[in-house]
C-alpha cells in the first residue's frame, strides 16, 4: 500500500468518525422532537427499511442482542410509535411495524435532509457514487459485525472476552 493510499484510508476513517457524529447528533435532535432516543429512532429506520420484521429479524440487523431487542421494542409499543402483530402465516411469530402515523412525521422531519444529500449526489459522477455506495455497504456490514461482537451473539450471553 502505498503512502498516499494510506493517508486516504486514514481521511476516509476521520471523515467517518465525522459522518457519524452528525449522524448522532441529528438523530439525537430528531428522536428529542418525538421523545425517543437515538437506538429508538434508528431501530425504527431498520423496521422501515427492512418492512414489517420479526424481533430476531430485527436483532440480526441491528446487531443487538436479543433481550435487548425484546426491551426496545417494549419501549417502541409504549411509546406508541410500533406494534407487535400476529405473523401472517407462522401463528407462534410476531412481526413488528412502525405506526403509520408516526412514519409520516418522520418523513416531514427528514425532507429538508433528504433534499440536501440528493443535491449533494448531484456533483459526483456515476462511478464515484458506485465507489461510494460500495465503501458504505461495507462499512455497515463491518459496524454491524462490530456491534454484534460487543453485545453478544446469542440471547442472554455475555460478549465473548477477546
Amino acid at each position: 500500500m502505498s503512502r498516499a493510499h494510506e493517508e486516504l484510508v486514514a481521511e476516509t476513517l476521520a471523515a467517518g468518525r465525522e459522518l457519524s457524529t452528525a449522524a448522532v447528533m441529528f438523530h439525537t435532535a430528531v428522536g428529542a422532537l418525538a421523545g425517543l432516543s437515538v437506538t429508538e429512532t434508528k431501530a425504527l429506520e431498520v423496521i422501515h427499511r427492512a418492512g414489517p420484521l420479526t424481533p430476531a429479524d430485527l436483532a440480526r440487523h441491528t446487531g443487538l442482542a436479543p433481550a435487548s431487542v425484546t426491551a426496545l421494542l417494549d419501549r417502541l409499543e409504549r411509546k406508541q410509535v410500533a406494534r407487535r402483530v400476529p405473523h401472517p402465516t407462522d401463528g407462534r411469530r410476531a412481526l413488528v411495524e412502525i405506526d403509520p402515523g408516526h412514519l409520516a412525521r418522520q418523513q416531514e422531519v427528514f425532507a429538508d435532509l433528504v433534499h440536501r444529500l440528493e443535491a449533494l449526489g448531484a456533483h459526483f459522477d456515476e462511478t464515484e457514487l458506485a465507489a461510494v455506495v460500495r465503501y458504505l455497504r461495507a462499512a455497515t456490514a463491518a459496524q454491524t459485525e462490530a456491534t454484534r461482537r460487543l453485545t453478544g451473539d446469542r440471547a442472554g450471553e455475555p460478549p465473548a472476552a477477546s
